[in-house]
């Protein structure tokens, strides 16, 4: 059953200003020319705006960082990876309501207009306002199973968007309505818990619905709402819904804009076109801008549930190593699994496992020992100069399918054809020391330790001094924190 009361952005917010991480911003901000530069500068807290055009308030980079997707799931950053990886095996059934708060203000078309939102440009390459917070809701026209999944839309005009389709469940979706010459309906939420988001972003079998997910990730059941002029289901308590078609064998311009591996040109090209012919939200509406980038909020959204995806299928394989943690890197090509091998090429044997995960981005994955702070660049780097013997330790796997949205990769065909995709090729480096049963050979490992690693900082500071200690970043030995 859903909680009396139910977790939404409202709540989200609340819980990040407790934390103290969130930014309020009451001067006028301009979405088209302001807004990008000011989210792209706080990568360390949630902004939100309160002064904006036509009466709006936004929410951006909410969450921020690892630490902020730790704070939604009630989790810390070493530990948000395994609770989100356990409410991946749980899935509530989502319950209907009638009257929701999304539907308190209901305008048809010729009522709305798209260009009036809060809509920011991120980059200075943008071809325009894309909205990049919008989950996307569509059905399989043959079994009705619903999809929710995360794409670009490029504001065209007061009823028109574009939408990036990458080549997987919504796709599937649009290509058997295309091959009926038929519409596909779409509703699209904009603004609720870091939770939907997630579970939008988590790969799961074709035909699993992600708001069972986003109830195990919430522990509560998703209140869902019919839509009011299509035949699909939208949150009730998300802040605002488009509701519109996207016609087939229809293709416009589209792009470039800011993605999230850093770049822009990546989806480029010719895509289908949403049309709308309903906007509803609630009477308060709070807007959800999302600015993306490798250290941004869209990156964050995908690396949680990929990590914990990842995780869920490497901590089973072999039954030999012990599998510590798993985080996707920055950027969502790369990941580090955290482990400690039993045997010599157990590194490998999950690597490999990583690299073929459900996700098609992972490209290089990098093994490492639990003395290592997988959260550090620093680290990583460390680990990488230090530990890895590339004529051994690398292993470079030509001739992959890899994601369709990676510059770095020869791309074939182009978004909005069935041939869009990258062939290019995937990398293994174990950074891992020998096993604990080669205790000598494990022993030219031990990192160096400071004589009394109880001994804090701060206890011996002057009262003056003690502001500047607390800002110091903590140093990562073994599994212990120096403070």
């Amino acid at each position: 059953m859903t909680s009396s009361t139910p977790k939404t952005m409202r709540t989200w917010i609340a819980d990040l200003e407790a934390a103290g991480e969130l930014i309020r911003v009451d001067k006028p901000v301009d979405p088209l020319t302001q807004m990008g530069s000011l989210l792209f500068q706080s990568r360390e807290k949630a902004v939100l705006f309160e002064n904006l055009p036509h009466g709006w308030r936004s929410l951006g980079q909410a969450p921020a960082n690892v630490r902020h997707a730790a704070l939604a799931f009630g989790a810390t950053e070493e530990t948000v990876v395994r609770k989100v990886a356990e409410g991946m095996g749980k899935l509530i059934k989502p319950e209907m309501i009638t009257d929701a708060p999304v539907q308190e203000k209901v305008f048809h078309k010729g009522e709305f207009d798209l260009t009036h939102l809060p809509v920011h440009i991120a980059g200075q390459r943008d071809g325009g306002p894309v909205i990049g917070s919008g989950l996307v809701i569509s059905k399989d026209p043959d079994t009705g199973q619903r999809n929710v999944s995360f794409h670009r839309l490029q504001i065209k005009g007061p009823d028109k968007s574009g939408i990036l389709l990458y080549p997987r469940h919504t796709w599937k979706n649009y290509v058997k309505y295309q091959e009926r010459n038929e519409p596909m309906p779409v509703a699209i939420f904009i603004g609720h818990h870091p939770a939907y988001y997630a579970a939008a972003a988590t790969t799961a079998a074709y035909g699993l619905d992600e708001f069972e997910i986003a109830g195990g990730y919430l522990n509560e059941a998703v209140r869902m709402v019919k839509c009011k002029t299509v035949d699909l289901e939208v949150p009730a308590d998300a802040e605002l819904v488009l509701e519109g078609h996207i016609p087939p064998h229809y293709r416009e311009e589209e792009g470039p804009f800011s993605e999230f591996q850093d770049y822009y040109v990546t989806g480029t090209g010719k895509n289908p076109v949403v049309e709308y012919q309903c906007l509803t939200h609630r009477k308060d509406a709070i807007f959800k801008n999302l600015q993306n980038g490798s250290e941004m909020e869209g990156c964050v959204f995908h690396k949680i549930p990929m990590s914990a995806t990842i995780y869920r299928r490497l901590k089973d394989i072999g039954g030999g190593p012990i599998l510590h943690n798993v985080m996707v890197l920055p950027g969502v090509f790369g990941v580090v699994v955290q482990m400690t091998q039993r045997a010599y090429g157990e590194a490998k044997n999950l690597m490999l496992s990583a690299l073929s995960s459900e996700y098609q981005h992972p490209k290089v994955v990098i093994a490492v020992d639990e003395d290592v702070d997988i959260f550090n660049p620093a680290e990583l780097m460390w680990a990488l100069t230090t530990r890895v013997n590339p004529a051994e330790d690398v292993v470079i796997i030509p001739g992959t399918h890899n994601h369709a949205m990676d510059a770095s990769l020869p791309e074939l065909g182009a978004p909005g054809t069935a041939l869009w995709q990258r062939k290019g090729s995937k990398m293994l480096i174990d950074a891992t020391i020998p096993p604990p049963c080669d205790a000598k050979a494990r022993a030219e490992f031990e990192r160096i330790r400071p004589v009394n690693p109880q001994l804090r900082l701060k206890d011996f500071a002057a009262a003056g001094s003690l502001d500047i200690v607390r800002s110091l970043a903590p140093r990562f030995f073994g599994s212990k924190m120096l403070e």
